[in-house]
């Protein structure tokens, strides 16, 4: 299920960030809410719910370790990924390795991406914004031209 929206959030003192009430409630946790976190591709945290990452293990497990491209893709994607749980004031506390990588001091931009959710410092998110092509229509015709998508839309 894809997530909505865009939310300015501060971390405290020891790192932790409370997720948005709006966030929280499209999700599935039935009162407990499990998340993976890591690296993302770019500067940024992913943070996965637990069933959601447990998928993305799944497609990954089959690559071969005795592949070095496959093995160095496994190392850095799980490199860093961390177990984490909302406390009783819907918060998530964030590594310092984590909070380094991408960037983040005091305060950090929630963006989700389908059924992740990236945390970006808000210096690394405005960077990426400013990099947004000028023509979306032209990256829409690139990435979904002469997909079913785009037939469905014409029928």
């Amino acid at each position: 299920m894809p997530y909505f929206g865009e939310y300015d959030c501060k971390l405290d003192s020891k790192g932790r960030m409370r997720l948005p009430s709006q966030l929280i409630r499209q999700m599935d946790g039935k009162g407990s809410y499990d998340f993976v976190v890591h690296r993302g591709f770019e500067k940024c945290l992913m943070l996965y719910e637990k069933a959601t990452w447990d998928k993305i293990v799944k497609e990954v497990e089959n690559l071969n370790v005795y592949n070095k491209k496959e093995r160095q893709f496994l190392r850095y994607f799980f490199r860093g990924a961390t177990l984490v749980s909302l406390d009783s004031a819907d918060r998530l506390l964030l590594s310092k390795r984590q909070l380094e990588f991408a960037g983040i001091e005091n305060e950090v931009i929630i963006s989700p991406l389908n059924d992740r959710i990236e945390i970006w410092s808000p210096e690394n998110y405005n960077k990426l914004l400013a990099e947004e092509p000028t023509d979306l229509s032209d990256l829409a015709e690139e990435v979904l031209g002469g997909t079913s998508f785009e037939k469905e839309d014409n029928e």
